[in-house]
């Protein structure tokens, strides 16, 4: 008589091995195919449910409809926005058509931009912005926390509800899986709209959790736009009491807005299925107070990606850029995991005589993360790459300039979870006064920090540790 282990034995197994073969007919890279073959058969139970925790692919899912897309950007962005003699930089001519071309992403001209290099300097300004709106508020953060900070923002934007401004909030409802349900039902009464992205909950939870919306963008009456890599969190102020915290965030003033504008509000038909397409949110300088100063020249593009979307916009775009760049290539970001072809581009750049750096934290706040990015960052030293590692707090700023002619800031890290599975936003710019703006505040990081070269016991680790940094490398693409 067959026993209920045997039976439970040869099911289990069975059950393995459709996930394997799910696996493989997904058509993935084969490094991730690879990882996650593995993981399934020599990590029994648990590894069968990481998969279909966080390996399930809804890529090819239809979130949002072409239809409903067009409404939300082609029809607004085409009748109420106009740009007279629109001049485009003729060496990233064909970056901008690319991003154009995938998900019409606009370039706008004469925007001014400011920098904020970390969260003393952002909120407060943040908060003065929001105290003059008088149209809307559109917030759509990863982390939006239930601490003092987010407390005092909260009781600005009731504050701003209760005087009659439209005030709309998308939160990751796992960024916020800490924060309670009446953090948010408290804004929600006193007249703030507030939605998850992708809420979690079971049976759906497998095919949502891995896919989550990174983004940090703010839009004030259309006219103030604020994106980058800082989410409202206490930490980003005060660090996490261990180590500082730094950061970057951007304000834009000038058209450029409406691209940011238009992130929001194809995220908010995302989560509320509600339409919004009203000239009202892409106001002209005519009809609110003026956008920006006569010295404002950049030109900025608003550029989206995510798991549902053909191409990865944000990793194309960064591919282009190193492998366009003549003199030189900065990068900065606190996770260094990166996809085949963004390690190739960097050591190709590197090896072809172009100046590439990459900073990163010294210590980072996932231990897994910085053990597996450890094999990483020797490959791409080898190649030529100088990797400095930032030694004054947690990095977190997640930026690239090139050539002091181009640079971008966003939400995006240069990991494969960014890049393939989660929501991003990023903005590029082009021109010299962004760029070396960017440019500086790379180069103040820089002495900050200490190079990789001169950590021997990081360069030339013994070889259990480096056995170890390998096989945690392994893991890299489900990370």
């Amino acid at each position: 008589m067959i026993s209920w282990n045997v039976i439970l034995f040869s099911v289990y197994h069975v059950i393995v091995i459709l996930a394997i073969i799910h696996v493989v007919m997904d058509n993935r890279q084969p490094a991730k195919t690879m990882a996650w073959a593995l993981v399934i058969w020599f990590v029994p139970v648990v590894g069968l449910l990481f998969y279909l925790f966080f390996g399930l692919n809804t890529r090819k899912e239809r979130f949002i409809s072409q239809r409903s897309l067009d409404q939300l950007s082609k029809r607004s962005m085409l009748e109420f926005v106009e740009q007279k003699d629109l001049q485009l930089p003729a060496e990233h001519r064909q970056l901008i058509d690319l991003f154009v071309n995938e998900n019409f992403s606009l370039p706008f001209k004469d925007n001014q931009v400011t920098v904020y290099d970390d969260g003393y300097a952002f909120f407060p300004a943040l908060l003065a912005e929001i105290a003059k709106a008088e149209s809307h508020i559109h917030i759509d953060m990863y982390i939006f926390a239930e601490d003092p900070l987010g407390m005092l923002l909260s009781d600005a934007l009731i504050d701003k509800a209760r005087q009659g401004v439209e005030v709309k909030l998308i939160y990751d409802d796992v960024g916020c899986w800490n924060v309670s349900h009446s953090f948010f039902d408290r804004m929600r009464d006193e007249g703030v709209e507030v939605v998850p992205f992708l809420p979690v909950r079971f049976p759906s939870f497998t095919s949502k959790v891995n896919y989550r919306n990174h983004r940090k963008l703010i839009v004030i009456d259309g006219r103030i736009g604020f994106i980058g890599g800082m989410n409202i969190a206490l930490r980003y102020v005060k660090g996490t009491g261990t180590q500082a915290w730094r950061d970057t965030m951007l304000k834009v003033e000038g058209a450029g807005v409406y691209g940011i504008q238009r992130a929001f509000l194809i995220d908010w038909y995302f989560c509320d299925r509600t339409l919004i397409s009203d000239r009202k949110y892409y106001p002209t300088s005519q009809n609110v107070r003026p956008f920006v100063s006569s010295e404002a020249t950049t030109l900025t593009q608003v550029v989206c990606s995510g798991p549902v979307a053909p191409y990865p916009e944000i990793m194309q775009g960064y591919v282009r850029i190193i492998l366009s760049a003549k003199r030189y290539v900065y990068l900065e970001t606190p996770y260094f995991l990166p996809t085949e072809p963004v390690l190739f581009a960097l050591k190709t750049a590197s090896i072809a005589g172009v100046d590439v750096r990459i900073i990163v934290p010294y210590r980072s706040d996932a231990k897994w993360v910085e053990w597996a990015s450890r094999s990483y960052l020797r490959d791409v030293v080898e190649a030529g790459v100088t990797v400095m590692l930032y030694q004054a707090g947690f990095l977190h700023s997640k930026l690239l300039v090139c050539d002091d002619t181009i640079c971008s800031c966003g939400s995006t890290n240069v990991d494969i979870r960014s890049f393939e599975n989660n929501f991003e936003s990023n903005i590029f710019l082009y021109g010299e006064a962004a760029a070396k703006q960017l440019r500086d505040l790379f180069h103040a990081d820089e002495q900050q920090s200490i190079n990789l070269q001169d950590l021997p016991e990081r360069m030339h680790p013994k070889f259990m540790k480096r056995l170890w940094e390998s096989m945690v490398r392994m893991l890299s693409p489900l990370m």
